[in-house]
């Protein structure tokens, strides 16, 4: 096979990294069913092709410990500047099923779910859009919340990255309608169009003001700061969340005093929630939001 017919075979916007010891994971790949396989590998497992945008890998191991995983794909793949997909368990404290999607850093010191003190990973604020909304509209049909989540957890990756997640309690399997919803809405994670970005601060770990805003407004969010991880952050962390949250024109707030951090003072435009026009349904509505989750990691 010539470069360039590998080459053109292997363009794609999307890279899923399906880790089989994650029982999220491991379901969405067998809802797939066996995908055609490019002819590419990656450590003896076949890149294979799930639609023309969409190529998936399976990996041993852990995801959040895979650190420079983007760095073993081949290098006319990473030349696309794909963004990696994890689709992943989600374990709820509180035993909440919830549909969750994220970006990946940590904003503080701790390393305990993998990555680098104070690393944060290029967001992909208008594909994270996408996929919330995506998760929300199945979410809805089920019964369940979809949302945001704060920054947080590894691995050490360059490429833009992002969680998407099936919450279960700890003690529960993943429900295998949750399953499908993933299954369905990762083949059709895109760009959205028309959307303002913003970095975001303030509120629980599950952001649930900026999970609102994004499904009734024209927002989408790069990195979000909870209001937890604002006891640790400092000035470089602040602008590096900044600088990798692509084409944000500010920064939200969801209450005032989160404005006051030293650390943020300065960093961008200070916007406000109706900077952003509503976002309007086929019925002629607005998006509506029931995210509020529990606790969780």
């Amino acid at each position: 096979m010539s470069p360039a017919v590998l080459s053109r075979r292997l363009s794609a916007s999307l890279i899923v990294l399906i880790y089989e010891e994650d029982p999220v994971a491991d379901a969405v790949a067998r809802a797939w069913g066996t995908l055609p396989a490019t002819g590419a590998h990656v450590g003896g497992a076949p890149i294979r092709r799930l639609n023309d945008s969409v190529l998936v890998l399976r990996r041993s191991g852990v995801h959040i410990h895979d650190d420079e995983v983007d760095r073993r794909l081949p290098p006319d793949v990473l030349a696309e500047r794909p963004t990696l997909v994890f689709p992943s368990i989600h374990r709820s404290e509180l035993n909440v099923a919830s549909l969750t999607v994220h970006p990946i850093g940590n904003l503080g010191p701790s390393t305990d779910l993998g990555g680098r003190p104070r690393y944060l990973v290029p967001a992909d604020p208008r594909r994270m859009v996408t996929a919330l909304r995506l998760l929300s509209e199945g979410a809805a049909r089920l019964g369940l919340p979809a949302t945001y989540e704060a920054t947080h957890h590894g691995p050490v990756v360059e490429a833009p990255a992002m969680f998407i997640e099936v919450g279960s309690g700890a003690d529960r399997a993943p429900a295998q309608d949750a399953i499908r919803v993933l299954a369905d809405a990762i083949p059709s994670i895109s760009e959205s169009t028309g959307d303002h970005v913003a970095l975001a601060v303030g509120g629980g770990h599950y952001v649930p003001h900026f999970t609102d805003l994004a499904l009734r407004r024209s927002w989408a969010f790069g990195h979000l700061i909870s209001r937890h991880a604002l006891e640790q952050l400092d000035r470089d962390t602040a602008a590096r969340a900044y600088a990798l949250s692509p084409g944000a024109d500010g920064i939200l707030f969801s209450r005032a005093q989160d404005a006051q951090h030293p650390a943020l003072a300065g960093l961008g435009p200070r916007l406000r929630d109706r900077d952003a026009p509503e976002r309007k349904v086929a019925d002629g509505g607005v998006t509506a939001n029931a995210s509020r989750s529990a606790s969780g990691t």
